[in-house]
């Protein structure tokens, strides 16, 4: 209960105050959560080694308190979203590529946009859902009620609807067929039983849902990613539909499909490490 309250307490902040001192006042307690959050550092810090091995001290420790400080922004953006229309899209959104996904609707078969924990990937569903796609988005639910109803009213307010990562399979494909959009995170596997991949060199659980339900459905994978520019505005860039022809063998299928498009994943989280925010071991010791 005490996180709903502190939740709705910065949703309060982030409403009442210019966004240029939100943004401040953010990045201001995440250098002292930095701090004193010895397992999330360590954790950051350990995930970053593993993407560049070579990587100095010095360089280590700028890119993690970087992570720390976006993530704080991700957050105040999270609680703005009411101010989300068209004008604040004109205005801070560079639009990138968007005719990917209408050429894959217009196949009718339905969409499985696959992103990343990278940049904001919430902001980037509410975008495309003002757009005016048909966008649903599967999400982890929290443990306490009110929590996860404030998250969600957040999302349904602009247009995503959610689906629950525990109930996904059966809705996902309802709107699958419907041609609908259904967007997965698919970097981290919150079961910890996906199938283990090669990820920079190094095994992990990867989650097997964006590439099922692109085999079962016949849905394009369209890969989409909300990155943040130094200036605070946003870059939506919408990569090309992944190319994968099955086999008919349906478990090397599902573990090829998921090795070509973790390499898109690979590539842009090399390029924008202190926008990827996973706060706990990541590889398979």
């Amino acid at each position: 209960m005490f996180n709903y309250y502190i939740y709705r307490f910065g949703q309060f902040i982030a409403l009442a105050l210019p966004l240029r001192l939100v943004y401040f006042l953010a990045v201001f307690l995440a250098q002292g959560y930095y701090l004193l959050a010895f397992h999330d550092r360590r954790f950051v810090k350990a995930n970053l080694r593993v993407i560049y091995p070579k990587i100095t001290n010095r360089q280590l420790r700028k890119i993690s308190r970087m992570v720390f400080r976006n993530f704080a922004k991700y957050l105040v953006d999270f609680f703005r979203f009411e101010k989300i229309n068209h004008q604040y899209i004109d205005k801070n959104v560079k639009l990138e590529n968007l005719h990917y996904f209408d050429q894959a609707l217009a196949k009718g078969k339905g969409v499985v946009v696959l992103t990343a924990h990278l940049g904001n990937w919430e902001l980037g569903g509410v975008v495309i859902a003002q757009l005016g796609y048909p966008f649903w988005a599967v999400a982890l639910p929290h443990k306490n009620k009110k929590v996860n109803d404030f998250f969600d009213a957040q999302r349904n307010r602009k247009g995503v609807k959610v689906i629950a990562l525990g109930k996904a399979v059966r809705s996902c494909m309802a709107e699958i067929r419907k041609n609908h959009m259904v967007a997965l995170v698919g970097d981290r596997d919150f079961s910890e039983k996906g199938i283990i991949i090669d990820f920079f060199g190094k095994p992990t659980h990867f989650p097997e849902g964006p590439a099922a339900l692109s085999l079962m459905t016949g849905a394009s994978i369209v890969p989409g990613f909300m990155l943040r520019n130094p200036d605070n505005s946003f870059t939506l860039r919408i990569e090309k539909p992944v190319e994968f022809t099955p086999s008919g063998d349906k478990i090397k299928d599902l573990a090829d499909l998921i090795s070509v498009y973790n390499n898109i994943i690979q590539d842009y989280i090399r390029k924008y490490p202190e926008q990827w925010y996973v706060f706990r071991r990541f590889w398979v010791e």
